[in-house]
């Protein structure tokens, strides 16, 4: 009882959260494998797997205490899963804001391109020659 109370007076580091990052995942990963591996660490209260092109390999796990979620974090980050070295990260809501927005951006340019009939290469003037 002791140790839990003490581990509960400890200072966490500021991007530490109830929701961890996995990228690096085996694509064949099973649901029941991920709760078994990431279950050992505490309570989970949901598992987000990737499933499209882009998502694949990758997962986000919600526990239920921010405690566990550090503990997963430091045990299994570069764990070996079929021969794949895991990388965990903690979800850090304002990096994924900035990959949406780059995003929205990124269209909106390819829009005004369109409408201005531009590519969006940079065209070099050739240099007059001197006499």
């Amino acid at each position: 009882m002791a140790a839990a109370a003490a581990r509960r007076q400890a200072r966490l580091p500021p991007e530490v959260n109830r929701v961890i990052y996995v990228r690096n995942l085996p694509f064949s990963i099973s649901s029941e494998e991920m709760y078994e591996l990431f279950g050992k660490y505490g309570a989970i209260r949901q598992i987000r797997i990737g499933n499209t092109k882009e998502t694949r390999g990758t997962a986000y796990i919600v526990y239920e205490d921010i405690y566990d979620a550090k503990q997963a974090a430091d045990h299994l980050s570069g764990f070996n899963v079929q021969n794949r070295y895991l990388i965990v990260l903690y979800y850090n809501p304002s990096r994924q804001n900035k990959k949406s927005n780059l995003k929205d951006q990124e269209e909106k340019l390819r829009a005004m391109q369109e409408k201005h009939g531009v590519d969006g290469e940079q065209h070099a003037k050739p240099k007059a020659a001197k006499q």
